[in-house]
């Protein structure tokens, strides 16, 4: 029997062992049942140790060094150079060129008179040709409606408060109030300026009116449905009060805000149109949310939104989608009653979801001390270098604004203080010890960066030299006056050559636009910017290239000067107490000039100024615009098309 055993095969023995085994396992379950309890308390342990080890791992794998971070900031500023440098090796060099580029665009030919204005173009050095997206986007629903409709509703429009008109008529220009049927002195400055935009070309359009808005919010927001459905669109040869239901009262006065106009213009099934808003929590000063991992040792490994830089400033965003943004823009709390029907309305910036048409700014167009860097008021002339401008070296290593508690309405009350500016100079008037968490290079001036909590109120004492230099309805702000003083740093107002000491200019939104914006690029300091309007030429210009852009929540503006400026020295006394939690310089660590990179953007933005922010850039975006508006508002425009 056991020589038989030997010589089986070896397959065959393998299953005779297994069918034993079996056999011996079911004898011991029947005769001893209290065995399940020794294989349990097997099973536990082998689940209790693995749980041991696996914690044991992660621990291990948390305190060991961590490689280097990689710092995005240089890649997003290469990947700027590139796309600002192919859209201008892609403009149109002859006028077939940009006819052609202008049909496949837009799927029709230019409007006549397109070849008069390359050739100003062309005469003026114009590097800008063929961006006018943003141009053809604003003025598309005004297809919809005809000639003598657009002209009617020009006139009509003209009518209500803050609306002034621009009327080219035999080849000039005028500013009129049409209430009274005649040319008004007392007409705001946006029309005064725009009318002086069109002097070098309006004895060559057709005639025309131009709705200007004296407001610096935007005005105009059509529902949803009427822009979907033009046949939804009221007839206004029954007049304006037609148009909008009843007479047109120029506030709220509580039977509404801009907020529920603005809902209607989105989507119905966006979060928007629903019934309830969502109302994010804010946390208060001394606060920070709790991190579970951080309270067991363990730092967590998922981005920190103090560490992530946006590709470009929130012009576009989507309040439709994320309506608890709203609350913290001003311009959805303005006084000032919103148009909900399609009319033409001429703004110099608009937020996403309205549809006014966009013009320069007369800022940006005249001459001004406190709009205009290089301003020389003795002998009236621009000079290219403003007479306190200083040199970079010289300039100091910190963040400078200065500015009105300017920003929005009370309609409805109670929404001051997470307004745009009241919500930055909040944060950086912070003295908390609040960390914030900070990437910086180590050592100092290379590629090696690592991280470290450093108290907000120790960077704010580095880097941040801002504060509100009039406190403009103060009244509204919780705790009133005193409140707002208490929780803002106030300093006195500067004249706008002040700005050129500083490295870096933050220019934020107002009750609109910020106007200072091409001041600040025309100096030679780096410019970062938060908005959430466009503006004309939002196009031509490149984020990370020409200026920083910052999100509306201004969380990264920390990381953001600590990776041009190096660390401070509270940065370095916060890596001094964790020094062993990233690996050391190696091999891979190269010298990284963050200062010099600062500089670059500096220079770049200056350099957008003096060739494509020129005034002459800015008459030919407004002549271009006049030809799209002429043929819009004529009774035949295909006559009024060009045919080459």
């Amino acid at each position: 029997m056991r020589t038989g055993f030997k010589t089986l095969p070896l397959r065959t023995k393998v299953a005779a062992l297994a069918l034993a085994s079996c056999v011996i396992f079911l004898l011991v379950q029947a005769l001893l049942p209290g065995s399940n309890r020794l294989f349990a308390h097997t099973q536990r342990w082998t689940t209790a140790s693995a749980f041991v080890i696996r914690s044991k791992f992660l621990r291990a794998k948390a305190m060991a060094p961590r490689p280097p971070i990689h710092h995005p900031i240089p890649k997003l500023m290469a990947d700027a150079r590139q796309s600002f440098d192919d859209k201008i090796r892609r403009q149109s060099r002859t006028l077939s060129q940009a006819v052609a580029e202008y049909e496949r665009r837009y799927k029709r030919l230019p409007p006549k008179g397109f070849d008069e204005w390359f050739e100003f173009a062309q005469e003026n050095n114009a590097v800008i040709i063929d961006e006018y997206d943003q141009l053809g986007r604003d003025l598309e629903p005004f297809w919809a409606l005809s000639g003598v409709e657009l002209r009617r509703r020009c006139i009509q429009v003209g009518f209500l408060p803050s609306v002034d008109l621009v009327r080219i008529e035999a080849g000039s220009t005028r500013t009129i109030d049409v209430s009274k049927g005649f040319e008004d002195s007392e007409v705001g400055a946006r029309a005064k300026g725009f009318r002086v935009m069109l002097e070098k070309f309006q004895d060559r359009l057709p005639d025309m009116d131009f709705p200007i808005n004296e407001k610096a919010e935007g005005r105009i927001l059509v529902p949803w449905e009427e822009n979907k459905f033009s046949n939804l669109t009221a007839d206004s040869s029954l007049g304006i009060e037609h148009v909008l239901g009843g007479e047109f009262i120029p506030d709220w006065r509580g039977d509404g805000n801009v907020w529920e106009a603005y809902r209607r213009t989105c989507d119905p099934s966006s979060q928007a149109r629903r019934l309830f808003g969502s109302l994010r929590a804010q946390l208060k000063e001394g606060q920070a949310p709790i991190s579970r991992l951080a309270d067991a040792g363990v730092s967590a490994t998922h981005i920190s939104d103090d560490f992530k830089f946006p590709e470009n400033v929130d012009d576009t965003f989507d309040f439709c989608d994320h309506p608890w943004a709203h609350y913290n823009q001003g311009h959805f709390f303005s006084d000032w009653r919103t148009i909900h029907a399609l009319y033409p309305m001429f703004s110099p910036a608009k937020g996403a979801g309205y549809s006014d048409i966009l013009i320069p700014s007369h800022y940006y167009f005249s001459s001004t001390k406190r709009y205009t860097y290089g301003w020389d008021p003795v002998n009236m002339v621009i000079k290219d270098v403003d007479d306190m401008e200083v040199p970079w070296e010289d300039k100091s290593d910190d963040i400078f604004w200065r500015g009105a508690t300017t920003g929005g309405g009370s309609s409805p009350p109670g929404f001051l203080a997470q307004y745009q500016r009241h919500r930055f100079i909040k944060m950086t008037s912070d003295s908390s010890d609040v960390n914030k968490s900070i990437v910086f290079a180590d050592p100092p001036g290379t590629n090696n960066f690592v991280s470290a909590q450093v108290p907000i109120g120790q960077l704010n004492a580095d880097m941040m030299d801002v504060a509100f230099t009039k406190a403009v309805g103060c009244t509204q702000y919780p705790g009133g006056c005193d409140g707002m003083r208490k929780d803002h740093r106030f300093a006195d107002a500067v004249p706008l050559g002040e700005n050129w000491k500083h490295k870096y200019l933050i220019d934020i939104d107002g009750m609109g636009y910020s106007a200072r914006l091409f001041a600040l690029l025309k100096s030679e300091s780096a410019v970062l910017k938060s908005t959430v309007y466009t503006e004309f030429m939002s196009e031509w210009i490149q984020p990370w290239l020409h200026y920083i852009p910052v999100s509306q929540m201004y969380n990264e503006i920390y990381n953001i000067h600590s990776f041009f400026s190096g660390p401070s020295k509270a940065m370095l006394a916060a890596a001094n107490a964790t020094r062993g939690a990233y690996q050391a310089a190696g091999l891979t660590t190269r010298r990284l000039d963050g200062d010099a990179e600062l500089r670059k953007i500096a220079e770049a933005g200056r350099s957008w100024m003096f060739k494509y922010g020129r005034k002459v850039d800015m008459e030919i975006y407004v002549y271009r615009l006049c030809l799209e508006w002429g043929r819009l508002t004529s009774d035949d425009r295909e006559e009024m098309t060009y045919q080459g």
